[in-house]
């Protein structure tokens, strides 16, 4: 397939989808339905919603065209080794990483509320990793994976904005991929927050990559009759 444009900001972006991958972050139940740590935290889980149908395009964008789908769950091993004390610590002591919640216990991987929503659930032979901090390359095979597809332009969605959204884009502009935010199949407990973090990211001529969303990806495809 040729090269394309992706309409974004602050400039166009070029790229070529055998080079590129679609990264949904964290789009679990923990942090999206009530009950779940997100909720805990004193947290209006709805205003995630807004993130749900955008993502649901961009996924049908990209498996459509055969571009490389990751998913990314944060959580604890159920012994909680890899689960630092000033984490655990915080919010209320019977609402915490571990405790017991409707979904099982809170952010420990293999419980319901650890798992992705039912909306956007990874098809069989998409990638999915668990990650014990908020980037997506902390503790995880995410760039040996990249670097065997030989990607270089990583297309992130997810939950939240400011956090571990922000977190994966840092992380990926300092090891040399370039970096789009997909502005609206992102989103934050704090609205003001998922828009700075979006400023943010296309500041100064991009410091830390690209603002797009689930429309321009289409269009740059010529997929949204087949993504809808």
């Amino acid at each position: 397939m040729p090269q394309l444009i992706l309409a974004a900001e602050p400039a166009p972006l070029t790229f070529d989808p055998a080079r590129t991958a679609l990264i949904i972050i964290d789009m679990q139940r923990d942090f999206l339905e009530p009950g779940g740590f997100g909720e805990t935290l004193g947290n209006d889980v709805s205003l995630l919603q807004a993130a749900v149908g955008p993502c649901r395009r961009a996924l049908g964008v990209a498996r459509a065209n055969g571009i490389l789908v990751i998913h990314t769950r944060e959580g604890h091993r159920p012994d909680m080794a890899d689960a630092p004390p000033a984490k655990v610590e915080r919010g209320a002591p019977t609402a915490r990483i571990g405790c017991a919640g409707p979904m099982g216990r809170i952010l420990i991987r293999g419980e319901d509320g650890h798992d992705i929503i039912p909306e956007l659930y990874p098809l069989a032979g998409e990638p999915v990793l668990d990650k014990p901090g908020k980037g997506a390359f902390y503790q995880t095979d995410l760039e040996l994976m990249l670097k065997n597809r030989g990607v270089d332009t990583l297309l992130v969605c997810g939950v939240t904005t400011e956090v571990c959204v922000h977190t994966t884009i840092r992380e990926g502009n300092d090891r040399g991929y370039r970096c789009v935010a997909m502005a609206d199949c992102c989103a934050s407990y704090f609205p003001e927050f998922h828009r700075v973090g979006l400023e943010m990211i296309k500041a100064q001529g991009g410091i830390f990559g690209w603002v797009s969303d689930s429309a321009a990806f289409a269009s740059a495809l010529g997929a949204e009759a087949k993504a809808t």
